[in-house]
């Protein structure tokens, strides 16, 4: 690496050396390698009352190294290096019934067999965003996916997360109601379901269980943010213990990766997003400031869709996308909650199976009225991004010494690993 003026200029010497492969297997398993089984020890009655649990928030039952909520894994990573770019399956990426030996291999340590099944690749060369604002920060162009590095970067999908946390909270167990803060504080399509309206959900302030759109996205991102940073700090810990260098660092331009990651995108107008009114619609349109977003959908690689976010254009409408995501958990046969148990470390799955309940059909009806409404006036699910954000990237590459050994103390970075000149 070169870094340009200031007190630690310094321009190495060395040429780049690229890790191994036995190093990025390390590396991609600590990232998000499937490690076991998710337990889920949890009270699987419903309804609201002393004994309910609510249980079936969860949405499978395999585990990886990164904790995600209810086993959803929304992050999945992406690895990028000097002959490639990797996008790393999640374990809903994998055939039911190879979930059990990929289990055995991650307790055997056969990290480069599960590195090998569990990479799919995207491209032949090293991909990158346009190197300058505001995709790119100043502090971070002459060190961030140069130039023998493996670069991570997790982007989060979120339409999952976000229709899982609808389902239970407007449910029997938990009765929230969520108004449109952007709307004039309107009830977000769900105002029939209101105690007020005969319904059975807590429209009533003081009550305590009113929420707000933005609420409710800002801590679905949140959400989603703990379980990539989970993944970076494995990262971290990994490359430690590797030897290696690495750091991480801001990635959340709002499309940037992944229209460079090949993401499809679509570009609804900013008087769509922002959910104008007619009159506002008209102002921007005629100074010309109704600017197309960009804004990734899915991706799709060699004809196969890898990840399908539950909303348009995958689905005809988000009523259709709600009842398939309910169908991946109760479908019969094929369903994570009616499958027999084959990837679940339960006893006697069949029999733990048959006694979780399925969601009511007012908390399914409840959750298409409010994601039908949040699509039909933002033009996209989530509101505030569409399906997808990223929020950091992690580079490990090995150090140059010298640079250390001039401008640091020498307790200050130790083990190193001198590499060939």
């Amino acid at each position: 690496m070169k870094m340009n003026g200031g007190p630690l200029a310094y321009e190495s010497q060395r040429t780049p050396q690229p890790l191994t492969l036995a190093e990025e297997s390390a590396l991609a398993y600590a990232a998000c390698g499937v490690s076991g089984y998710a337990l889920a020890e949890l009270p699987y009655q419903t309804g609201d009352r002393p004994d309910a649990g609510g249980g079936n928030i969860m949405d499978q039952f395999v585990g990886r190294t990164a904790p995600s909520a209810d086993a959803l894994h929304a992050v999945t990573v992406f690895v990028l290096n000097d002959d490639g770019a990797w996008m790393l399956r999640r374990p809903q990426d994998f055939p039911p019934d190879s979930i059990a030996g990929l289990v055995q291999a991650s307790r055997e340590h056969k990290l480069n067999e599960l590195y090998g099944r569990g990479r799919i690749l995207l491209a032949d060369h090293r991909l990158d965003l346009p190197r300058e604002l505001p995709y790119l920060p100043p502090f971070n162009k002459w060190s961030a996916n140069v130039a023998g590095s493996t670069y991570f970067v997790p982007v989060n999908e979120l339409t999952a997360l976000y229709i899982n946390v609808l389902l239970s909270a407007l449910g029997d167990d938990f009765r929230y109601f969520i108004v449109d803060d952007r709307n004039g504080f309107r009830p977000a399509g769900i105002g029939r379901f209101a105690q007020s309206k005969g319904g059975k959900l807590f429209d009533d302030p003081r009550q305590g269980r009113f929420l707000t759109v933005s609420y409710v996205e800002s801590w679905l991102y949140e959400l989603a943010a703990v379980e990539q940073g989970a993944i970076v700090q494995n990262l971290g810990l990994m490359s430690q213990a590797l030897g290696l260098g690495g750091f991480p660092h801001f990635a959340g331009h709002p499309f940037g990766w992944t229209q460079a990651l090949g993401f499809r995108m679509l570009q609804p107008r900013l008087s769509q997003i922002i959910g104008a009114g007619p009159v506002m619609k008209s102002g921007l349109r005629l100074l010309k400031r109704d600017l197309p977003v960009p804004t990734a959908v899915g991706l799709e690689s060699d004809g196969k869709v890898l990840i399908r976010p539950y909303c348009p254009p995958y689905y005809a409408s988000m009523r259709e996308a709600v009842l398939a995501f309910v169908a991946t958990k109760f479908a019969p046969a094929t369903g994570s909650f009616r499958d027999g148990g084959q990837t679940t470390a339960w006893l006697n799955p069949s029999a733990v199976q048959a006694g979780i309940p399925e969601y009511s059909n007012a908390a399914v009806e409840a959750t298409i009225a409010y994601c039908e409404y949040i699509y039909r006036r933002y033009g996209r699910f989530p509101a505030a991004s569409g399906p997808f954000r990223t929020v950091l990237a992690y580079q490990a590459h090995r150090l140059d010494p010298d640079f250390y050994l001039r401008h640091y103390r020498p307790e200050s970075v130790v083990d190193i690993e001198t590499p060939a000149p």
